[in-house]
């Protein structure tokens, strides 16, 4: 490829970007200059810290005061349906930002930025990682996921399977019922909310396997229970989870 012509689809590609791609950081409004930048600047992805506070060993739940990793009071009264939980982060500050971004703007894009966040965080986490056979998103309603244009957990679990070279499950554990946003509601009402909302569509698939499941956000954990309960039901040895906050 001559010079001129290599030049001049540099330019082209670089106008398409400005054409699909805001020029200018969404949440600082730097120019967005650097190869790669999408969305939101370097700097300001730079900002998403890892949060690494001791936490509950099944739930994940960040406890507030220093000690070491144990078991909190909920979960040695009763283990929830996942063997582990961990969350790479708190829901707040630009991690917050990022997500409202990728999840109610349609920055679809994002996706990759937060699965490579995920993986920097929790990328060594053997009780996460150890001998898992595959990777499944939280499903959306299909008429959620038409309405948002695409399914959040399912761009994350895409690109975190490509990491960490995992087998990607994909419509297997599928959303049977539209349900009241979770946002919306006290704690109880989400496990009411949500109780068998989820089915698999084909348990040999998922039957002898261990599997992981990823979301967004982590709150009461009502979600990721379902889900659970589901892929259990199916035959699952065992359930995983990963979120990318915790609220």
């Amino acid at each position: 490829m001559s010079f001129s012509l290599h030049r001049s689809l540099a330019s082209s590609l670089k106008l398409a970007e400005l054409i699909f791609f805001p020029s200018l950081c969404e949440l600082c409004s730097r120019l967005l200059e650097l190869p790669g930048e999408r969305v939101i600047c370097r700097s300001c992805l730079q900002e998403i810290k890892s949060h690494r506070t001791s936490h509950c060993l099944s739930c994940g739940q960040f406890f507030t005061v220093t000690s070491e990793p144990q078991f909190c009071h909920r979960c040695v009264e009763q283990r929830p349906a996942f063997s582990v939980h961990r969350s790479c982060g708190l829901y707040k500050g630009t991690l917050k930002d990022v997500i409202i971004l990728y999840k109610y703007r349609g920055f679809s894009v994002l996706g990759k930025a937060l699965a490579e966040f995920a993986h920097k965080s929790l990328g060594k986490e053997e009780s996460l990682w150890w001998e898992t056979d595959a990777i499944i998103p939280v499903p959306l309603h299909p008429e959620k996921k038409k309405e948002r244009g695409f399914n959040q957990a399912q761009l994350i679990a895409k690109e975190l399977a490509k990491c960490k070279h995992i087998k990607l499950i994909e419509g297997q554990l599928i959303k049977v019922r539209r349900t009241l946003p979770q946002t919306s509601l006290e704690a109880k009402d989400r496990e009411r909310n949500l109780k068998g909302a989820f089915e698999v569509k084909d348990a040999d698939g998922i039957k002898g396997k261990i599997v992981l499941l990823v979301d967004d956000v982590f709150t009461t954990g009502s979600t990721l229970h379902e889900c659970c309960l589901a892929l259990r039901k199916a035959g699952a040895l065992e359930v995983r989870a990963l979120t990318i906050a915790q609220a």
